[in-house]
């Protein structure tokens, strides 16, 4: 995967240096490259932002110096490639779609991603309109918050779609185990020594026995996101619960008398 990062803080992608995603790169599976926004701007004073039309606080990033940024990357002919094929423009910003699990799964398949991290009050809106011939253009958001700039957000996704492309994590399996991988968040988990401040393991998980581990860490799982996320218990789908996960989700006061589960009390 090709990852390319347009921003006028270029300093701050030097931690993609360390840690796995450092390591992906020594390996190959990353190609990451960060350009400084204000290269492609050509007054004096490296200008990349302007007052906005109709009036308003602060600036907006200029068209121009995003076009040139971005036709830099953009490969010849990306208007006439197939969709899976075509760079993906990631833009964050609040006004974006919420960025998920399921997302990151999505955006791992990518070949190229493009991230534009604005700053100020956004980059001029005609960027994206003009972008969108020659890119799939998808503004994004990590959360009803808003941030400085773009920067904090595009670290975050380059991290969690990065560690689902193949090779980059170590053991696969923990990808499959961790929260929002199945819907529900990831169940707690514990380390030796198995008493510690009078705190003790669950004795199940003493046991040896997988089968009921399992269940327990699946209960576990449904009490947790009950508990911090009942958003995800209400999109789950009543009919992929087995008997067990239903007399749980009843027992934590769910109800499962319709399409979904909803609140009994």
């Amino acid at each position: 995967m090709r990852i390319d990062v347009f921003t006028i803080f270029p300093e701050y992608f030097s931690v993609l240096d360390i840690s796995l995603v450092g390591k992906a790169r020594e390996k190959g599976l990353i190609d990451v490259h960060t350009h400084d926004l204000r290269d492609f701007a050509h007054d004096r004073h490296r200008t990349v932002d302007d007052t906005p039309y109709g009036g308003g606080a602060g600036m907006v990033m200029k068209a121009q110096p995003w076009a040139e940024a971005l036709s830099s990357v953009l490969p010849e002919g990306a208007d006439e490639m197939p969709h899976a094929k075509r760079p993906l423009l990631l833009v964050p910003s609040p006004a974006g779609q919420v960025f998920k699990q399921a997302t990151a799964q999505e955006w791992s398949s990518r070949q190229h991603l493009i991230f534009a991290c604005g700053r100020y009050e956004g980059i001029d809106e005609r960027v994206l309109e003009w972008a969108a011939e020659r890119a799939d253009v998808v503004p994004f958001s990590l959360g009803d918050y808003v941030l400085n700039g773009g920067e904090v957000a595009s670290l975050a996704i380059i991290e969690a779609v990065g560690r689902l492309i193949p090779g980059m994590v170590g053991n696969p399996a923990s990808l499959v185990e961790e929260s929002h991988s199945d819907g529900l968040l990831e169940y707690p988990v514990y380390t030796k020594p198995s008493t510690w401040e009078g705190l003790e393991v669950p004795a199940v998980l003493l046991s040896g026995d997988h089968g009921k581990v399992d269940r327990q860490r699946r209960d576990w799982q449904l009490e947790r996101t009950s508990q911090r996320r009942p958003d995800l218990i209400e999109a789950l789908e009543v009919s992929g619960l087995d008997k067990k996960d239903k007399a749980t989700l009843t027992g934590l006061g769910w109800a499962l008398n319709a399409a979904q589960p909803r609140r009994s009390h």
